[in-house]
């Protein structure tokens, strides 16, 4: 007998076993059509099938994601990259230069350029402008008149991430026609995501032809914006001018295009996103109004009645709160996707070399394998003795690993200042003509959101 006649075998690894298919597809359009007519629900109800779910999205094979660990090792390791159906989708805005869609090496270089703008200790400096840009929300709304929510966030949100990132001042009108035309753009996109019927897109149909002056509008508005700044010959110390000085691996300038695309990405999914949540929580205060009081009386204590201020945010842990509860039940970007670079596996499942991955961070966020009363808006389930119960990655507003969002501070500063301000100062209600139901697109927003504030 012989050493190796008893030494004990290595235990074999099992094959991985491939995805099931969800059911419910049609001829050509697959489960498209699903996610057309009721995306939130099929993705909500896919982790029934399984933990990774194998899809039709016309003539591709697509793999659904619908466990939080899964999206979590999905996020972090580097052989899924950005790509696949929605950021195909996307390029046509953000182009393939910018750090939203970059992958590899240029995108690792666009971090660091951009990454100082949102450190931590960067945040503080913004603090003014939100300040006023937020109070001067509140001053503009009259009690009694009606607000359009789309357009009165919109206004916000670009405004701020103008005035901090960009040193861009007159941004109303800008903010007008970046509203309009997002609207366009991002609806457009989403059916190009999940109807891939490619030839169609380029026929001059009415909706196509409306697509397309939007996209060239967004892409005038961003060349506009570039243009004043190298004309003017200024230098203050923001993103654009990091950007314009900014070098490549070689120590050449940076070019145009990428430039062009950098300032697409901090205006446009940046202003999208926050928009979106902004409407959502206008929503959240209307149909809540008991959680909107305690917003108010968390403000008045720590402020002792006088106007809240960039400062007083991070004593304001119930608002703080509310915001975070508005992202889980309501996030503004509810799915994602990637692409494997080789052969793989993923929680026991095939995954091959350039197949595309999809995940609903909704589907995630709202699932009751991982939350207590799931559909219920619960503020307090983010307490420090409740929240450690939160499944790791069931909660990522912001995504996770090098593709998390750099601007997650600066957004959740921005966000609890704003809700803070309204509730303190206002009440809603909802008017004629008003449609909360939510719009589904790119992102997640109240359809047509119209109130009246009223005074506390």
């Amino acid at each position: 007998m012989t050493v190796e006649s008893v030494r004990p075998a290595a235990p074999e690894v099992p094959e991985p076993l491939e995805p099931p298919v969800a059911g419910g597809r049609v001829p050509l359009l697959g489960h498209g059509w699903k996610l057309v007519r009721d995306p939130l629900a099929f993705m909500a109800q896919l982790r029934d099938h399984g933990d990774v779910v194998r899809l039709r999205l016309g003539p591709k094979t697509v793999y659904a994601v619908t466990a939080p660990a899964l999206t979590g090792a999905l996020a972090l390791n580097p052989e899924f990259i950005i790509a696949g159906p929605l950021w195909e989708s996307l390029e046509g805005l953000l182009g393939k230069e910018g750090v939203a869609t970059a992958n590899g090496s240029l995108h690792r270089r666009q971090r660091r350029i951009i990454q100082p703008a949102f450190r931590l200790d960067a945040i503080p400096g913004y603090g003014p402008i939100m300040e006023e840009e937020a109070h001067a929300l509140t001053e503009r709304w009259k009690s009694g008149e009606t607000i359009d929510c789309t357009s009165e966030s919109f206004r916000v949100a670009v405004r701020i991430a103008a005035r901090c990132l960009l040193r861009g001042d007159f941004m109303d009108e800008r903010a007008e026609r970046l509203c309009v035309a997002l609207a366009t753009v991002f609806r457009g996109m989403y059916r190009r995501m999940v109807v891939p019927a490619g030839p169609l897109y380029r026929l001059p149909l009415p909706a196509n032809r409306q697509f397309n002056r939007a996209l060239a509008d967004l892409h005038l508005l961003v060349d506009e914006i570039v243009a004043e700044r190298r004309a003017s010959g200024q230098k203050p110390d923001d993103l654009l001018t990091a950007l314009l000085e900014a070098t490549d691996d070689n120590g050449d300038p940076i070019g145009e295009q990428e430039i062009h695309d950098q300032v697409v990405a901090i205006l446009t999914p940046g202003s999208e996103t926050i928009a979106s949540t902004i409407m959502s929580l206008l929503q959240i205060l209307t149909e809540h109004p008991e959680h909107a009081d305690k917003v108010r009386e968390e403000v008045e204590s720590v402020t002792g009645g006088r106007p809240v201020a960039f400062d007083d945010v991070r004593k304001l842990t119930y608002t703080n709160n509310v915001v975070v509860e508005t992202l889980r039940l309501l996030p503004a970007v509810w799915i994602l996707t990637r692409r494997a670079v080789a052969d793989t596996e993923l929680g026991g499942y095939r995954i091959p070399a350039g197949a595309d991955i999809i995940y609903s961070p909704y589907a995630i966020q709202r699932d009751p394998r991982s939350y207590d009363r799931n559909e219920d808006f619960d503020p307090d389930r983010w307490l420090p003795e409740r929240s450690k119960d939160v499944p790791k990655f069931a909660m990522s507003p912001f995504s996770n690993g090098n593709r998390k969002c750099p601007s997650d501070h600066f957004s959740m500063a921005l966000l609890s200042l704003l809700t803070a301000a309204v509730a303190t100062r206002y009440r809603f209600e909802q008017v004629s003509g008003s449609n909360d139901a939510t719009r589904i697109g790119i992102t997640l927003h109240p359809h047509r959101l119209l109130l009246r504030p009223l005074p506390r």
